[in-house]
């Protein structure tokens, strides 16, 4: 196993895939085309053992037992799901002493993967490209979840207080480098190794040797307790030193790089999730993503993707994606980030807890004024952002309405989410109904990273991957209208004003209210009308677009989650409305008053709908 990035077996495993000789799995044309299924390893299915911990939905913060081969055996599950690719949660070597590290996000060597999602240790790199291999033969791509800003508790702080000596994992930031000790294989700080150790056992301190340097780490605490000051560590994660610069270079940069690039080739990855990524500074994030689309493009992948995790608002995420096309310099950073602008807004909106359809509507507009500076090397605004409503990082799921689990809001949700402009991600077990959150007696975040394959029906069977459930079936008949339907991958996106008197539109600025938009793609429209409230239905009248939609035009619905209860109804024909019999409120504030189109629609409570042109749609 290599412990240097300039071990010659790093070497050869780069050249190979330069060379062609790896025949690594082509990139997709455009990442817009596919969705992302984001599972995390340790929670997703083991088919030689039960979890762990049950019943499967408790509070357990340490391993669960899900394998690389537990992936494996439900990749046909996914296919069948419609999955374009799936994000795995961090697959590199956390310390082995950690009980808490299932997560995977404390690296302890990144150029090894993490072998207790193996069926035994020696087999964990060849079960995990098998994974990968097995997936694109199916058709489906593999992004792994990747760590920049820390690594994992590789060593700890060593206080002397009255002539104390006190060991801390954690401690609070401090302003000036603090004493530490390095980690020896069973989690104890070594007190000969004060400095790092030049050979130390492979389940100490940090790997690869280049980076085991005191001075590579910020050994100043936990940045947290400052208030998120960006550099310096996550709690027990210790903080990477990457703007440390020694004659001129960063050799952090170096050594992350070339590691990443040695798991591209040596697992023939297709995209990187950046973890943490506003906590980098947007010079490094702009090298890194650089240099990892160059090299994917010289080993024959076109269009390797990378998004990063940006918890902020639109303005902070203009920093790191794509190029601002007013800025020096020529690099081009990450492609994406989550998109958590809208994830503030939409979840609660789609809910009927808080915000309206006019909050998110207002999300986009922000989002057209901030990246109009910015550009990709991918294109136009869709593929800036992955979205989502929720994720392992949150204090509940989607699924989670107070005491009751809603079918019917979770399909809203999800038609809403593949719709949308963006690439959507689906966070595994949604498709199963699962609703964990947390509560005050179980805080942390493993109340929301149940494990899927612990569930069992009335009868005791295992039904965690049963694709007969209603959700299973939803999530189906979206991504296969989605896939259909080229204007909702690609298309330009409107908010659509509504009308319950058929006089006066707007879009609603009322809680529980109706969420319609567009997506217009050359000449073809598709449009998606969202009833958010759980009591009463919906009927009125939608705008179209004018010169698309001639008086009488006929829509038929191309999903409904309403189709089993009580059935959908068919839109009513594109109605005329001449200048000055209708007042519609603008987006910007102004009014105006027609003419205009709309389209009679009527909607049972938490109904969603998508609305296709008949003779014009599939």
């Amino acid at each position: 196993m290599p412990t240097s990035i300039n071990d010659p077996e790093i070497q050869a495993v780069l050249d190979q895939a330069r060379a062609g000789q790896g025949a690594l799995f082509p990139s997709p044309e455009d990442w817009q085309d596919q969705w992302i299924y984001f599972l995390m390893l340790d929670r997703f299915n083991n088919p030689k053992a039960s979890p762990r911990n049950l019943p499967y939905n408790a509070s357990f913060n340490q391993f669960q037992g899900g394998t690389y081969n537990g992936v494996r055996n439900q990749l046909k599950y996914l296919q069948q799901l419609g999955v374009g690719a799936i994000w795995l949660s961090p697959v590199l070597k956390n310390p082995q002493f950690d009980e808490t590290a299932y997560h995977g996000y404390g690296i302890q060597n990144f150029l090894a993967v993490e072998p207790r999602f193996a069926s035994s240790p020696d087999k964990a790199e060849s079960e995990l490209r098998q994974l990968v291999d097995e997936a694109h033969a199916l058709g489906i791509y593999v992004i792994f979840d990747i760590v920049l800003h820390h690594a994992g508790d590789v060593f700890e702080y060593v206080i002397t207080e009255g002539g104390t000596t006190k060991e801390f994992g954690q401690i609070d930031w401090s302003d000036g480098v603090l004493p530490i000790r390095w980690r020896d294989e069973k989690g104890h700080g070594n007190p000969l190794w004060t400095n790092a150790p030049a050979h130390p056992p492979l389940d100490a301190a940090v790997f690869p040797d280049e980076l085991r340097q005191n001075s590579w780490f910020t050994q100043q605490g936990n940045a947290l307790s400052r208030g998120f000051h960006p550099f310096g560590d996550f709690n027990m994660l210790k903080g990477i030193a990457t703007d440390v610069v020694k004659n001129g270079l960063q050799p952090t940069h170096t050594v992350l790089i070339r590691s990443y690039q040695y798991i591209i080739a040596k697992f023939d990855v297709d995209a990187y999730r950046i973890d943490t990524l506003k906590f980098l500074s947007p010079d490094f994030e702009r090298i890194f993503g650089n240099a990892m689309r160059e090299f994917a493009l010289s080993a024959g992948k076109k269009n390797f993707f990378t998004f990063g995790e940006v918890f902020d608002d639109e303005n902070t995420i203009a920093q790191f994606i794509g190029r601002n096309t007013s800025a020096l310099g020529g690099l081009v950073g990450v492609d994406a980030a989550l998109d958590y602008p809208l994830f503030f807004k939409l979840p609660n909106v789609l809910k009927g807890f808080s915000g309206t359809p006019l909050d998110v509507a207002n999300v986009f507009e922000t989002r057209k004024r901030v990246e109009q500076d910015i550009i990709t090397s991918h294109g136009e605004a869709g593929k800036f952002f992955v979205t989502f409503l929720d994720n392992h990082d949150q204090d509940q799921r989607f699924g989670f309405t107070g005491n009751t689990q809603l079918v019917d809001q979770i399909a809203l949700g999800l038609g809403c989410l593949y719709s949308l402009q963006g690439i959507p991600c689906l966070y595994y077990g949604t498709e199963q109904g699962l609703s964990g959150h947390k509560d005050p007696m179980h805080s942390d975040d493993s109340m929301v990273r149940e494990a899927l394959w612990g569930r069992t029906d009335a009868t005791g069977y295992p039904n965690g991957f049963d694709t007969s459930h209603p959700l299973y079936r939803a999530v189906q008949q979206i991504a296969k209208v989605r896939a259909e339907q080229p204007a909702l991958r690609y298309g330009r996106q409107y908010f659509r004003q509504v009308s319950g008197n058929q006089v006066e539109f707007g879009i609603s600025p009322f809680p529980s209210g109706v969420l319609a938009f567009s997506r217009i793609l050359n000449d073809e429209e598709v449009v998606m009308v969202a009833n958010t409230n759980t009591v009463q239905g919906f009927q009125g009248e939608v705008i179209v677009d004018h010169e698309l939609n001639p008086g009488g035009a006929l829509y038929k619905v191309l999903y409904s989650n309403k189709n089993g209860v009580g059935g959908s109804k068919a839109p009513g024909a594109v109605v005329d409305k001449a200048g000055g019999s209708v007042t519609i409120h603008e987006i910007d504030g102004s009014v105006t008053s027609g003419p205009a189109r709309t389209l009679p629609v009527d909607l049972q409570a938490m109904e969603f709908q998508i609305l296709g042109r008949q003779g014009r749609t599939a």
